[in-house]
């Protein structure tokens, strides 16, 4: 990389982590602490709540994205970042659930995801692109093993309005990144020219882009319904919910050591396609592992639950590296933020349907049923993704 890419994915990464661990230290014990304000004790409307946030995101993503083609990346950013603190700061102050559910809404009206990844996409080459994208993917696994170790201690000392408030801190701090430590934006036209308008029709029939969308939604869906069930299968195995952290924080950790030692490599050699179906492949095996473990009769214990969870964090760190960097590469540059934004709306939706429906299949069919149709989507996305080909040329 060069000192430009350096800086911009160290910078960008920051922006990510900063809001993702604002988002993150809530998932731990929104449930828990809403439960406790007035029309809380509601679990259908709790969960509409904790839900909205990835509803509102999912349909500002390809807003966002188009104004960062328009309008610029930088610009579109701060505003999203603007409204995120402005919902952080309605949760916070929010005296009952509804309040606390417009707070969420707003939250998820900050959808800066396309556009921060489409300037990623602007400030580095395609050889390097995919490894910048890891180190902004490794920042939110980063901080999802983090939330998972402070959100308990910060619900003690301040509550979930305290927890709110340092979001609202933390997104504060994210526009000062942008605005004193990102690189400039680079210049895409002549000057004074007018931007070009979105192609939709690239974006919308490109067989490839809608690949990896189908993809992103299937991984993030897989994802959160996942822990429906895997918080529970570590009770258990005999490890209390507080000491949960010592089973995903190894895990994400290593993860990401073998997610550099596969991919990266893989791709160097032209091999990204493989490692991209590797990685999907695993996925599916993840899930029919879990569903074994469920069956009667079996006892897993906390290791075997670890083994499982570092498998699945790998997978889901190699796709979450080279995903967002295929679709940069195969989107037109002047649609490289609408492409991302739909990219990401999927990736939202992903988040609402697998909360949505892993709750429900909990419940109606328990731990079993979910993983089946976790398996299930999986294996279709991977037979979906088989005929894709990697942009650049290669021995795959």
């Amino acid at each position: 990389m060069t000192g430009t890419e350096r800086r911009a994915s160290a910078s960008l990464a920051a922006i990510f982590a900063l809001r993702m661990l604002g988002l993150f230290l809530v998932l731990p014990v929104f449930a828990l602490e809403a439960s406790r304000l007035p029309g809380g004790d509601d679990a259908t409307r709790v969960g509409w709540a904790m839900g909205l946030y990835g509803l509102t995101q999912a349909l500002l993503q390809i807003p966002f994205g188009v104004a960062s083609d328009r309008w610029g990346r930088k610009p579109t950013i701060v505003v999203g970042l603007l409204v995120f603190a402005l919902g952080s700061v309605v949760a916070a102050v929010a005296p009952d659930l509804t309040w606390l559910a417009v707070g969420r809404a707003l939250q998820g009206a900050g959808a800066i995801s396309a556009a921060v990844t489409a300037f990623l996409a602007d400030v580095t080459r395609d050889g390097v692109r995919t490894k910048a994208m890891a180190i902004i993917g490794g920042s939110i696994a980063l901080m999802f093993a983090t939330s998972l170790v402070l959100a308990p201690l910060l619900a003690a000392l301040v509550g979930l309005s305290g927890i709110f408030a340092l979001t609202t801190g933390l997104a504060l701090l994210g526009i000062a990144v942008v605005i004193w430590w990102a690189p400039p934006e680079p210049v895409i036209e002549a000057p004074g020219a007018q931007r070009p308008r979105t192609d939709w029709g690239v974006v919308l029939r490109d067989p490839a882009l809608l690949r990896l969308n189908l993809g992103v939604f299937v991984l993030h869906a897989v994802q959160l319904a996942m822990w429906m069930a895997v918080p529970a299968m570590l009770v258990q195995a005999g490890l209390n919910q507080p000491e949960h952290w010592r089973v995903y924080l190894p895990a994400v950790l290593v993860s990401l050591l073998l997610m550099g030692g596969l991919l990266f490599p893989m791709e160097r050699r032209g091999y990204l396609r493989g490692a991209f179906l590797f990685a999907v492949a695993l996925l599916v095996l993840v899930q029919l592992a879990l569903w074994a473990l469920v069956q009667p009769g079996a006892a897993p214990s906390v290791w075997t639950l670890g083994g499982v969870l570092l498998l699945f964090f790998t997978s889901f760190n190699m796709l979450e590296a080279s995903q967002p960097s295929l679709v940069s590469r195969l989107a037109p540059a002047g649609a490289r933020g609408a492409a991302l934004g739909l990219y990401n709306t999927l990736q939202s939706l992903g988040f609402f349907v697998g909360g949505a429906l892993g709750g429900w299949l909990v419940h109606a069919r328990g731990p079993s049923g979910l993983f089946v149709v976790c398996a299930a989507a999986a294996s279709i996305w991977l037979v979906v993704a088989w005929p894709m080909r990697a942009p650049s040329s290669g021995r795959d």
